[in-house]
């Protein structure tokens, strides 16, 4: 099964469009957003452990590493709206495949070039690479699509409790 990328970006504009008018919020927030991502993109690292060589313990549950790699998901379709790319399809790179760790200073460097080049061909780099991680961390579409739609209501819920 395909992940329906345009209905998740249609599901992150409603979420967007809900929190800028909440907030009473103008701009795009584009820089806000690439360093959310960042930010998400370290929480997931740090679940997987795949860095920390000086440590015995094990990755978090795979449900909780799931949770965050979506999370990123969120943020990367976020910018893909405020660029007019909401009908992009990823691509999974797998000629290209590093290491954990390579991929994810991968996706920090792409984080960083989709800064100043914000170019479809960017913005699609980024998002294939990310893609590709969620492969080496074994997720399938179906899982990421459905933790997508999970994490979304629980990011309405948020929105109503004044998160």
């Amino acid at each position: 099964m395909e992940i329906d990328w345009t209905k998740l970006f249609a599901l992150q504009h409603e979420l967007d469009s809900r929190i800028m008018k909440k907030h009473c919020l103008t701009g795009d927030f584009f820089s806000e957003r690439l360093l959310a991502l960042q930010v998400e993109v370290g929480e997931l690292a740090n679940e997987t452990r795949c860095f920390k060589y000086w440590s015995v313990k094990p990755p978090s549950h795979r449900s909780e590493i799931l949770e965050e790699y979506v999370d990123g998901i969120h943020f990367i379709l976020s910018l893909g709206l405020v660029l007019r790319f909401e009908t992009y399809v990823p691509k999974r790179d797998s000629c290209n495949v590093k290491n954990m760790v390579e991929q994810f200073l991968t996706i920090y460097n792409c984080i960083s070039k989709l800064h100043s080049d914000q170019s479809i061909e960017m913005y699609g780099t980024l998002f294939s690479e990310y893609i590709t991680l969620g492969a080496m961390l074994g997720f399938s579409e179906q899982d990421i699509e459905k933790a997508y739609l999970e994490k979304n209501v629980v990011n309405h819920e948020r929105q109503e409790r004044g998160y």
